[in-house]
């Protein structure tokens, strides 16, 4: 408090007058307590039980360091410290830094008022009286400098804390750990589950600011391996998460239970490795569905279409694509034809020979296997 010794250093007191204040200091922490009571509403039930006794403690050892630098006693650091720390603590009981300025300075002005009518009869000089008061202010600002501090490194510490939490949460829903790790997880972050949770997954680049445009309950990654990130976005409305999503690349994945996040993360997954267009899986189901065994896929494509591969690669191509519009179609031959662009007589003749090399082609069975054999190509 370099400012602060410069006041003390230009003030003299005598002993009566030292003396004098140490009485009028017995009764001056209290009145500070209450005039901050009366005054602050933020302190209005602060300060009663052991709370009021460490706050009443803390202001009669700012005074008695306060008198002790006036005397020319102190250096100056204790008070520091005591103010930083009770900066700190403001932040873990709730209160803001605004709340904490006003109790210094209504501190500030009924310790002075009680000082001064100790030191005034003791005798003190009206010039020495003027230095008093403004060490009184400048001790006041230095504290509140030092609590200012105080208060803004715990909000920076608990933020980067309360940031580390929230990451944390995010790899354990991505990684499918259990409800009860996830409860936990949850709670340590202060995070309230809701009942369904969408991943989103984007360059890694892309994360933090699509973040800013989502709801504040979303977990963000953005340090996942090959340059990617990830949203985990609460109770999604899919339609406008998608039109939030429009200018960037994209991928999202299903709705799912808060606790089952890593379903709907993997399916994300599984749709940007298939293909860099895919941007809502929901439209995409089919190639999903088909991609999940891949070797199982080419095995059914390979039984399933054998016929076809005793003919002309032109023939067997031209085949099974009047098979698949057929099937999807469901055999109506006008729309089969204006799907391929081709006379309803050319389906005529095209499904004659399919039936020849598929002569089980009224068999359920079949139909399902080649359905999906003819489906979406996966690779």
């Amino acid at each position: 408090m370099s400012y602060a010794i410069r006041r003390a250093s230009e003030l003299t007191l005598d002993e009566t007058t030292v003396t004098a204040l140490r009485v009028a200091l017995r009764s001056t922490a209290d009145e500070v307590v209450q005039a901050i009571i009366d005054e602050i509403p933020p302190y209005a039930n602060a300060l009663s039980g052991r709370m009021g006794s460490t706050i009443r403690r803390a202001v009669r050892t700012a005074l008695g360091h306060y008198l002790d630098l006036a005397s020319g006693n102190a250096t100056g650091g204790d008070g520091g410290d005591a103010a930083y720390e009770l900066g700190r603590g403001e932040v873990r009981d709730g209160r803001s830094m605004d709340a904490l300025l006003s109790a210094y300075r209504v501190g500030a002005r009924v310790a002075w008022r009680c000082l001064a009518a100790g030191a005034v009869p003791a005798g003190l000089p009206a010039a020495e009286v003027a230095k008093f008061a403004e060490l009184t202010f400048a001790y006041i600002d230095e504290l509140s400098a030092a609590s200012a501090a105080g208060h803004a490194d715990e909000l920076a510490a608990r933020g980067r804390a309360h940031e580390r939490h929230l990451e944390h949460l995010a790899r354990d829903l991505l990684t499918g750990a259990s409800p009860d790790v996830l409860l936990a997880s949850a709670q340590r972050a202060g995070w309230q589950p809701p009942v369904s949770l969408t991943a989103v997954l984007l360059p890694s680049a892309q994360a933090r600011p699509a973040y800013r445009a989502l709801d504040p309950s979303t977990l963000v990654l953005d340090d996942l391996p090959d340059a990617t990130g990830v949203l985990l976005v609460p109770d999604a409305d899919r339609s406008h998460l998608l039109r939030r999503l429009a200018d960037r690349t994209a991928v999202v994945g299903p709705a799912r239970p808060w606790t089952r996040a890593s379903a709907s993360y993997a399916r994300a997954k599984r749709a940007r490795s298939l293909s860099s267009d895919i941007r809502d899986t929901e439209d995409h189901l089919p190639e999903l569905v088909l991609s999940a065994d891949v070797d199982a896929f080419a095995d059914l494509r390979a039984r399933a279409l054998a016929p076809l591969r005793t003919l002309p690669v032109a023939t067997a191509r031209r085949l099974e694509e009047t098979l698949r519009a057929w099937l999807l179609h469901q055999g109506r031959r006008d729309e089969v034809a204006a799907a391929l662009f081709v006379h309803p007589q050319t389906v005529r003749y095209r499904m004659s020979q399919v039936r020849e090399l598929f002569p089980d082609l009224a068999s359920p069975q079949r139909v399902l296997e080649l359905t999906l054999a003819v489906g979406p190509r996966v690779s």
